[in-house]
């Protein structure tokens, strides 16, 4: 038996030279995101971004993926889509590294349910008079993870009792 062999219940994924060893649970969780993460890369591959694979994510960046960072509702450093994290450029991406991945563990929990969920949730805290960004569950749970001091941290405010604390 070769060393290259992977642990009983982990089938390999070759991807270039190396080889991933996942879990059935962490294969799972790479198809049920499947479809976002396939958006995330023809997206990544209409702006021209750069691609780099780290820790088992996909990471985007470049100019055209920067401006429509820049430009977007909520401009943002790095937005995540399955297991692809789009940056402004590969300092963002390192910034942000904590927090996109809390997100890329969402959406291998929730797959294709993710996105309609967490737009629903934002609109409808919007529609409450709340922020649709700061006072989402999915980043308060990724803030939460992510560095407290992180200057892009949701502001504390207090909760009303809505049962979204």
């Amino acid at each position: 038996m070769s060393n290259d062999s992977p642990p009983k219940g982990r089938p390999p994924i070759r991807m270039g030279s190396s080889v991933m060893k996942l879990s059935i649970p962490q294969l799972l969780g790479y198809l049920w995101a499947a479809p976002n993460t396939l958006l995330g890369i023809a997206i990544g591959l209409l702006l021209g971004g750069r691609f780099q694979r780290v820790d088992g994510v996909l990471e985007v960046h470049g100019r055209h993926v920067a401006r429509v960072l820049a430009r977007m509702i909520v401009p943002a450093a790095a937005l995540t889509m399955g297991h692809v994290v789009f940056g402004r450029d590969l300092e963002a991406l390192a910034r942000t590294r904590n927090h996109e991945r809390v997100h890329v563990h969402q959406y291998a929990i929730w797959g294709p349910f993710f996105l309609p969920t967490y737009l629903g949730v934002s609109l409808w805290l919007y529609a409450r008079g709340r922020d649709g960004y700061r006072d989402n569950p999915f980043e308060i749970q990724a803030y939460a993870i992510d560095d407290p001091g992180c200057p892009q941290s949701p502001r504390p405010q207090a909760r009303s009792d809505d049962g979204l604390d």
